[in-house]
């Protein structure tokens, strides 16, 4: 069965098989793979429901570092044994004998996880010895191109204006660019001009003399001062008012201000950082911002995107979430199961990489064991009931079958529809014709890419019935 499992793979996939496991040689067996796929009835040497050899070899390699993704062979009648395998750290499971077509995604899905796992690992350790940009991650293009324009620019002491939607990280960004920057050795003042009165925000940014209005007591110094030699960022520009613009614009033009009550010049130098979720462009236009200020600010220009764009990001944040709280909360959780691993990735998050890491927090403090399950992600992340638990008609599971499989290649080939149709080994006409019977919209991935543990190159079909033939057909 092995040898038949790994010649229907394809050759795309480099399998190796043995028979025959010794315990203490486990971990160098697996070191060179990205994903051991476990057969439960040919460890235990083909006894019917007799997995203990398989689950014994499970638990040994779950405790490899770094431990390869499992995905685990399970006859399709026992339920029991297929929640067990997931409760002792298997990150998928297939019939035995498997479907060809899903245990290839299946096999794609968990080498993306290792490939996200390995990926954090080697960030971290770059961020210890290059000084990469603290807790800002992410493998996208946008965000490879955001990097490199931080290292460019943070030794150049220029005015940097960050544009994003609320929770994007924009206030790592700033921090991230001031320590590359020579003025490291001195603080960053942070100061958010969100919702609040425009006195108080005159009050907190220039510092007040005593007896400058009622209640001042005593002299003192505004963020502006503090931030003397160091930088000073200011999120939600956008929200400032447009009497304190032109103090603001004096600062950056003259590096002088005065507090509150005094006449006493004070001279500062210091970098300024802006952020906003505001589309300044706009508020120049409608003159609720000086246009004149906004280029001060807008000397370079830095955007972060929202999550929903950068999706291949979310595996990495999301380990890194988990991980980060783990430690933090004293918990076991190692790993996402591959239902909530999915529902991260199909969320839209509005509240972006703040989201993120909210719902993996509670995710890891509700997780019992090592492995964070759609259960313990709120219900409008998880969605609706996973479809291998929920009870539908027949034809209802395979039209959900069809749409996640046909989504997933959508995804994964980059919405190309002649490599996906490839892929999926039927006709572009085909294929373009179940994109419109299963009401598949480009709209439900905003930046969709993928990758497996390689690339599929199968010719294409003309036959319609090649798709619902792989959907029924075990090997």
């Amino acid at each position: 069965m092995a040898k038949l499992i790994a010649s229907a793979l394809g050759e795309e996939f480099e399998a190796r098989l043995t028979s025959e496991m010794k315990f203490p040689a486990i971990s160098a067996m697996v070191e060179w793979c990205d994903v051991v796929l476990l057969d439960l009835r040919s460890a235990s040497a083909g006894k019917v429901k007799d997995h203990e050899t398989g689950i014994q070899l499970l638990d040994e390699i779950v405790r490899v570092s770094p431990q390869p993704p499992v995905v685990a062979l399970c006859d399709a009648d026992d339920r029991t044994m297929l929640l067990k395998v997931m409760e002792r750290g298997a990150f998928d499971s297939a019939e035995n004998p498997p479907n060809v077509l899903e245990l290839r995604l299946i096999l794609r899905r968990a080498y993306k996880l290792f490939a996200a796992e390995n990926e954090l690992q080697r960030l971290r350790k770059s961020s210890r010895e290059a000084g990469r940009l603290q807790d800002l991650l992410g493998t996208s293009r946008a965000m490879q191109e955001l990097f490199a324009l931080a290292h460019k620019i943070a030794p150049c002491d220029v005015n940097v204006l960050i544009t994003g939607e609320t929770g994007t990280g924009k206030e790592l960004l700033a921090r991230a660019i001031h320590q590359l920057s020579p003025r490291n050795a001195r603080p960053l003042v942070a100061f958010s001009c969100a919702n609040l009165p425009e006195a108080l925000i005159e009050d907190e940014l220039f510092g007040h003399e005593r007896g400058a209005f009622t209640g001042a007591l005593g002299s003192r110094r505004g963020r502006i001062e503090t931030a003397d030699q160091g930088t000073l960022f200011l999120d939600e520009i956008g929200d400032l008012g447009l009497g304190l613009q032109p103090k603001l614009l004096r600062v950056l033009q003259q590096r002088s201000f005065e507090r509150l009550g005094s006449n006493t010049t004070i001279n500062v130098n210091i970098r300024l950082i802006s952020a906003t979720h505001h589309n300044l462009a706009e508020l120049v236009k409608k003159e609720k911002f000086r246009e004149d200020l906004y280029y001060r600010l807008n000397v370079v220009h830095m955007h972060l995107p929202p999550l929903r764009e950068r999706r291949d990001d979310i595996p990495l944040l999301a380990q890194l979430f988990l991980q980060r709280s783990s430690e933090q909360f004293r918990k076991n959780a190692r790993r996402f199961s591959k239902s909530a691993l999915r529902a991260l990735e199909e969320y839209d998050w509005p509240g972006n990489v703040r989201e993120l890491e909210n719902v993996v927090q509670r995710a890891v403090v509700l997780a019992e064991g090592q492995i964070v399950d759609t259960w313990n992600l709120p219900p409008n992340v998880a969605g609706p009931s996973d479809p291998v638990l929920a009870v539908h008609s027949y034809e209802e599971e395979v039209r959900q079958f069809k749409r996640r499989l046909v989504l997933r290649t959508l995804r994964e080939c980059g919405w190309r529809k002649a490599e996906s149709a490839r892929s999926l080994q039927v006709a572009r006409g085909y294929l373009h014709r179940l994109i419109n019977q299963l009401e598949i919209r480009e709209s439900e991935d905003a930046a969709p890419t993928g990758q497996g543990i390689r690339s599929f190159r199968a010719g294409e079909s003309s036959d319609a019935r090649e798709l619902d033939g792989a959907v029924h057909e075990s090997i």
